[in-house]
């Protein structure tokens, strides 16, 4: 491994350890733009070069082009590397129609949701042969809430913790995967989840940022008495963290309301006075909770992880994080990253 400022923190009591940023792969499925193979392998060679030793993917991303692509990437030095994926979609064949996406050039499968044990034995195994891998790191139960299942997300979250969820245990008491968790952008449901399993992490999306900072209240004081880990998703929200507040910026994949764009352009100005980018103090927000083991991004491009990485190790003064405080920017109570 070249040499690195990025550091390493465990994930959960005794599960492998991940770099502190890490590389989110949906970009690599085509998400809102194309990307041919070869941007792809250089994005994740620039990655691995970078010191990114935490790679998360999905089968949803590019309805499996995402792990075909990082999975060829990874092939030689899997062994630097910890690997996630998730399970609860399964990849079926279309043949007479393309399933509408927010993917751009995605494989021609469509999705059908099963979160039952043999639906995640399944889902497990087309990940080896999508990714051609012989091992995966850590497994998500993926989007189990309401904005995928409506009306049916009780009926779904009784299906994988009766089904899905042992199969996982199984796999994980065997030594098959290092660690089980939860990914999604909800933080009530994650705390459904932590009181129902044994979970070593959670993948949260989008919700705990620089805009806000909900799950201070009860789900991070529950996963630090279970020692359960968040992965902290989604650190730009969707993209406004990352460009700021200007025309036709993006807050959860759509156009950023205004009030939105209002404390957006606050937060810029108290990390101006302090000489920090903006997305630095995205990227390094959610580092400061002692739960969080670290934040993945997505990046299209070697250009991207190279910005996303030295974001990461920006040196960010105390003062910065003091006046987003007393500004009432950010919660009093947030815990704070000091490099």
């Amino acid at each position: 491994m070249p040499e690195t400022a990025l550091s390493s923190r465990p994930v959960g009591k005794t599960g492998p350890s991940l770099s502190v940023f890490g590389f989110g792969a949906a970009p690599l499925g085509g998400i809102y733009k194309s990307l041919s193979d070869e941007e792809a392998a250089a994005t994740v060679e620039a990655a691995l070069d970078a010191g990114v030793t935490y790679f998360d993917v999905a089968p949803f991303y590019g309805m499996g082009l995402a792990e075909r692509r990082l999975g060829t990437a990874l092939r030689k030095r899997r062994t630097d590397t910890i690997l996630s994926t998730k399970v609860g979609r399964l990849l079926k064949p279309v043949r007479d129609h393309k399933q509408e996406s927010m993917y751009v050039d995605p494989l021609d499968f469509e999705v059908v949701y099963d979160y039952s044990y043999d639906g995640v034995m399944r889902s497990i195994e087309d990940s080896y042969q999508r990714l051609g891998l012989p091992s995966i790191d850590i497994v998500y139960i993926h989007d189990v809430n309401r904005k995928w299942h409506g009306d049916h997300v009780d009926q779904r979250f009784s299906e994988v913790m009766n089904g899905g969820y042992l199969a996982l245990e199984k796999l994980r008491s065997s030594g098959v995967i290092k660690a089980i968790g939860v990914g999604v952008n909800d933080n009530e449901i994650l705390v459904r989840f932590a009181e129902a399993g044994d979970f070593d992490c959670f993948m949260l999306a989008g919700r705990y940022t620089l805009l806000e900072q909900t799950p201070l209240d009860e789900l991070f004081p529950l996963c630090e008495r279970k020692g359960i880990s968040i992965i902290s998703a989604a650190p730009f929200n969707s993209g406004i963290l990352a460009t700021g507040a200007k025309a036709g910026a993006k807050y959860f994949y759509a156009d950023a309301p205004q009030d939105i764009l209002d404390r957006t352009r606050s937060i810029e100005a108290v990390c101006d006075r302090h000489h920090v980018p903006l997305a630095a103090a995205a990227l390094q927000f959610a580092l400061g909770h002692p739960v969080v083991s670290s934040v993945a991004a997505g990046s299209s491009s070697p250009a991207e992880v190279k910005a996303n990485v030295a974001m990461t190790t920006t040196a960010i003064p105390a003062d910065c994080w003091a006046e987003l405080k007393s500004e009432g920017l950010i919660r009093a109570d947030t815990p704070v990253h000091i490099r």
